[in-house]
């Protein structure tokens, strides 16, 4: 097999991986919400099982790493989704025990399996050519498309079934998650060598410090932060407004779609127009969502407003990821990346920590309200690098 083939092969592999644990991740997020608020005693913790995976997934992102480093990405994504199956099994056993402790442990399993996941794209990136590159974690990404249609119909379909209801979509998580192990089993990936350099490896703390790493870091972690707090909070603000599971998975859908539809295409764009241009229009979109949600509280008012934040997040998160593959040497990629993707979940915890709390206490308008702030100032990093780049003429490597 020739080296393109394998490129491709690879792409194709992950894409599909990325499929299957999306999908189980917007299981999750449909569903777990609305089962912690069966559960928990405190209906302001409802939330509290997805802000912890979020904290779990943040708190794997550099053990993962480094495994990796060591061992290679397909015996790293292999446990990745071994982590995925046990989730599945013991969120259902603590629904069936009605014990909120054991489900919070749970929904921790997935966030170590969305640890390992999250290098989907990058494992994509680091095996493609540069003239490849940006279409190969676009590629990967959309991958979401079909949890977009398998993730709430899954749940929406499958949460009635058997005699304790919600039982039934985390078994569904466990079988998802057995797939992707297998599929991740037939990557061909190179093993883990010492990387390359133009030079000896930058401390940490000095690549952080970089413009381009910032503007990265910023794009990726408010965009995601903003996406799944809104995300979290938004079947139980349909259930508060009186709408059914239906019309919230139907939103979740279409979401999801806005998501990862656009990677079909997001990677092309960055080629054409700039990744700055694509992030600073991610922004804008994130922004329009809020307008829309502090415009009513219909079915189409959230059907609408959640596709807009999905296409944001889309045009933000691959952007920052694009972006930031231009902040490091090979030599410093392990650690960066790392890095990047413990702070912008552990940026994401804290959104998720607070979306059942401002829901509860403030209601839907709060939660919208308080992504202001941040939009306004990722907007600004990204004019700010953008001015800089300018004054100062230099490859972009994504251009």
């Amino acid at each position: 097999m020739n080296l393109f083939a394998t490129e491709k092969r690879n792409v194709a592999l992950l894409a599909a991986a990325q499929a299957l644990f999306q999908t189980a991740s917007v299981l999750v997020m449909t569903l777990s919400g609305l089962v912690g608020l069966q559960l928990a005693t405190d209906k302001s913790l409802a939330t509290l099982p997805i802000a912890m995976m979020m904290v779990a997934a943040a708190a794997t992102m550099v053990p993962a790493s480094l495994l990796m480093q060591r061992l290679g990405r397909k015996y790293g994504f292999a446990l990745g989704t071994a982590l995925g199956i046990l989730a599945g099994l013991t969120a259902a056993t603590a629904i069936w025990r009605n014990d909120f402790g054991l489900f919070v442990a749970a929904n921790m399993l997935v966030g170590g399996y969305q640890g390992f996941a999250q290098y989907y794209r990058f494992a994509a990136a680091d095996a493609a050519s540069h003239a490849f590159k940006s279409r190969a974690i676009s590629w990967v990404i959309a991958g979401g498309v079909v949890a977009a249609l398998a993730g709430p119909n899954i749940a929406r379909w499958t949460q009635a079934i058997g005699p304790v209801p919600y039982t039934v979509p985390y078994l569904a998580l466990s079988a998802l998650s057995l797939v992707a192990l297998l599929l991740v089993g037939r990557l061909t990936l190179a093993a883990p060598v010492a990387a390359p350099s133009d030079g000896p490896a930058r401390p940490l703390p000095e690549i952080m410090r970089q413009p381009v790493f910032l503007t990265a870091l910023a794009g990726s972690a408010v965009g995601y932060a903003v996406m799944v707090m809104v995300m979290t909070a938004t079947p139980l603000a349909m259930q508060i407004c009186g709408q059914s599971l239906g019309d919230a998975a139907t939103v979740i859908q279409w979401h999801v779609l806005g998501m990862f539809a656009p990677s079909f295409f997001t990677g092309d764009l960055i080629r054409r127009y700039g990744v700055l241009r694509i992030m600073g229009l991610g922004v804008v979109l994130l922004a329009a969502h809020v307008a829309v949600a502090l415009s009513g509280v219909e079915f189409l008012h959230f059907l609408s407003g959640l596709v807009l934040l999905g296409v944001g997040w889309n045009f933000l998160f691959i952007g920052g990821t694009t972006l930031l593959t231009q902040a490091y040497q090979p030599s410093e990629r392990a650690k960066v990346q790392a890095a990047h993707d413990f702070l912008m979940f552990g940026a994401v915890s804290l959104a998720s920590f607070s979306a059942g709390g401002l829901l509860n206490h403030w209601g839907w308008r709060a939660v919208n309200l308080t992504v202001l702030p941040f939009l306004a100032l990722t907007l600004l990093m990204v004019l700010g690098l953008a001015v800089l780049r300018s004054r100062s003429p230099q490859p972009d490597l994504v251009q």
